[in-house]
C-alpha cells in the first residue's frame, strides 16, 4: 500500500510546475545565444580587423547555422532513445572554449574552428534544454515553453547592445568576457543536470509500478499527423525567413529610407527583438488557456497587416508597428514548439530539434535569398514583399485543433 500510495504521490507532484528549474534553464537560454549573438555582432569588428571579405563573414555565419541547426533535431532523435543530462554542462563547455577561441583568432581558420564548437555547444542545449522545460512544466506546457524560450529570445535580443557596450570598445578581444557567461552557464547546468538525472529515475520508476496494468503500443505516425507536421514547419519557416529578413536587412532599409545613423537603426532593430521576447513569454500562458491552434493562427494573421506596412509609414509610425508586430508575430514561438512535441507525443527532443533548430536554419537560407533579392530588386521592394508572408498563416486553419490532437494522443 505504501508503495502504491508512493506512485500515485509521485504522479500527481508530475503534474505541478517547476518554476525555479524553469527560471534557470530559461536565464541559461538567454546565456547561451547572447553567446552566440556575439559572432553576427562581431562581423564589423573582423571585417576591420582582420580586413575579412564579405564572403568570408557570410562562411563564419554559414559554419554556426549549418552546426547548430543541422544538428539540433539528429542530438534530439538520439536522446529521445537514451537521455543524456549531463549533456548540457558538456555542450556549454565547448561553447565556452569556442569563444575563447574566438577572441583570441589571429586568422580566418582558426575563427570558423571557434564557431564551430560555439555551434556544437549550442546544438546540445537546445533540444536538451526544451526536454527539461517539458518535464518541470507538469500541466502548463505553454507557459514553460514561454519561459525557457523567452530567455533564448532576449538573449539574441541583446545583440545591439553587445555590439555598442563591449565590442566596439573593445574589439575582438572583448569576446573573452563571454567565457565568464558560458562558465556560469557551465554551472547552472550542472545543478539541472543532477535535477533531470532524479526526475528521469523517478519517472522509470512509475512506469515500472504501472507496467503490466496497460500496454502502449507502438504505431507509425498516420498521413494525418505527418501532413500537420510539415504544415507546422511551414509555418515556422514563413516566420523565421521574415524575422531572418527584419533582423539582417531592416537596418539598411531604415539608413537608405530614412536616412538613420546605423546607431539609429540598431535601436529600431532592438526594439523589434525585444518586442518578440515579450510576445515569445505571454504566447504561452495564452495558449494554455484558450487553445495552441488559436494562438498560432492569431498570432500571424493579427501580425500581416502590421508587416505589410510597416515599409510604407514614416519613422515614428514604424517604430510603433515594429513593437506591435514583434511581439504579435513572436507570441507563437513557444506555442508552435509544444504543438509539435503533442503532435508527436514521446519525441520531445527531436521536436525541440525541428522546430527551433531546423527552422532556424531555413531561416539562415531565407536570409540568404532574401539578399539576393536585396540585390536583384533593391531593399525597398524586398521589405515590402517580405511584409507579406506571416499571410501564410492562414494556412493554419488546416492544422487539426487541440482537442484532435487530444483524441490522438489517448
Amino acid at each position: 500500500m505504501s508503495n502504491t500510495a508512493a506512485v500515485v504521490r509521485t504522479m500527481t507532484d508530475s503534474r505541478n510546475t517547476s518554476y525555479k528549474i524553469l527560471f534557470i534553464i530559461g536565464f541559461c537560454h538567454l546565456l547561451n545565444d547572447s553567446i552566440q549573438a556575439i559572432i553576427p555582432a562581431m562581423f564589423p569588428i573582423l571585417e576591420k580587423s582582420m580586413g575579412l571579405s564579405f564572403t568570408q563573414l557570410g562562411l563564419i555565419a554559414f559554419a554556426l547555422n549549418i552546426v547548430s541547426s543541422l544538428l539540433q533535431p539528429v542530438i534530439g532523435m538520439f536522446t529521445d532513445k537514451k537521455p543524456m543530462p549531463f549533456a548540457l554542462p558538456i555542450g556549454l563547455t565547448f561553447t565556452m572554449f569556442g569563444v575563447l577561441g574566438l577572441s583570441l583568432a589571429p586568422r580566418f581558420e582558426l575563427i570558423v574552428a571557434s564557431v564551430l564548437f560555439i555551434g556544437l555547444g549550442s546544438a546540445v542545449f537546445h533540444p536538451e534544454g526544451s526536454r527539461v522545460a517539458y518535464l518541470a512544466a507538469g500541466s502548463r506546457r505553454g507557459l514553460a515553453q514561454s519561459i525557457y524560450q523567452v530567455g533564448g529570445n532576449s538573449g539574441q535580443a541583446m545583440a545591439p547592445l553587445i555590439t555598442a557596450l563591449i565590442l566596439v570598445p573593445l574589439g575582438q578581444i572583448g569576446a573573452a568576457w563571454f567565457t565568464a557567461v558560458a562558465a556560469i552557464a557551465v554551472g547552472l547546468l550542472l545543478y539541472i543536470a543532477f535535477w533531470y538525472t532524479n526526475t528521469l529515475k523517478l519517472q522509470h520508476s512509475v512506469k515500472m509500478k504501472q507496467k503490466g496494468k496497460s500496454k502502449t503500443k507502438q504505431k507509425g505516425l498516420s498521413k494525418a499527423v505527418w501532413f500537420s507536421l510539415f504544415l507546422i514547419l511551414f509555418l515556422i519557416f514563413a516566420r523565421s525567413w521574415y524575422i531572418s529578413g527584419m533582423t539582417n536587412y531592416y537596418a539598411f532599409y531604415t539608413i537608405e529610407t530614412y536616412s538613420f545613423t546605423i546607431k539609429q537603426a540598431q535601436i529600431f532593430l532592438f526594439t523589434f527583438l525585444v518586442a518578440g521576447a515579450l510576445g515569445t513569454f505571454f504566447g504561452g500562458p495564452l495558449a494554455d488557456r484558450f487553445g495552441k491552434k488559436l494562438i498560432i493562427l492569431l498570432s500571424m494573421i493579427i501580425s500581416a497587416p502590421l508587416t505589410i506596412l510597416i515599409p510604407f509609414v514614416p519613422p515614428v509610425a514604424a517604430f510603433c508597428l515594429l513593437l506591435l508586430a514583434g511581439f504579435t508575430l513572436m507570441s507563437s514561438f513557444s506555442v508552435t514548439v509544444v504543438y509539435a512535441q503533442e503532435l508527436v507525443p514521446g519525441k520531445i527532443g527531436t521536436m525541440a530539434g525541428l522546430t527551433v533548430g531546423l527552422a532556424f536554419g531555413m531561416g539562415a537560407i531565407g536570409s540568404i535569398a532574401i539578399g539576393r533579392s536585396a540585390d536583384l530588386i533593391g531593399i525597398s521592394n524586398t521589405m515590402i514583399l517580405t511584409g507579406f508572408l506571416p499571410l501564410l498563416g492562414l494556412l493554419t486553419l488546416l492544422l487539426p485543433s487541440d482537442q484532435k490532437l487530444n483524441e490522438w494522443n489517448s
